[in-house]
């Protein structure tokens, strides 16, 4: 079965750094395009960042830009997220996904998601 789970999560003070780990299973990663979204409570489901199936591009929300970096290993079935320079505003549970690029814009799969880790910034 598809199974994308999410490490790497936990407690940081702002100006700290965590690096968030995605391990597929079940399905064709290579293939995929992948991304990482957030999630805080009462907000909008936000795209933190995408790849593209290749890893030559990609992709990140403006609030994150500059600060995280995403990557990924498709021998190991993983992607990534590099976030340093972490503020509270990035506090969230943060969601891997497994998608496509269709005119250049990052569509998520629906059953393609992971449960989620907990990244909280505080002081």
């Amino acid at each position: 079965q598809v199974q994308l789970v999410e490490s790497g999560g936990g407690l940081v003070h702002p100006g700290g750094s965590l690096r968030l780990s995605c391990a597929a299973s079940g399905f064709a990663f290579s293939t995929y395009a992948m991304s990482w979204y957030r999630q805080a409570p009462g907000k909008e489901r936000e795209l933190v960042a995408s790849i593209t199936n290749l890893g030559f591009v990609t992709n990140y929300a403006d609030s994150v830009k500059g600060r995280f970096t995403i990557s990924r290993d498709d021998a190991k079935r993983q992607v990534f997220l590099q976030m340093n320079s972490l503020k509270s505003q990035d506090t969230a549970v943060y969601y891997c996904n497994a998608g496509a690029y269709s005119a250049g814009h990052y569509v998520p799969s629906a059953n393609y998601w992971g449960q989620g880790t907990q990244v909280t910034v505080s002081s």
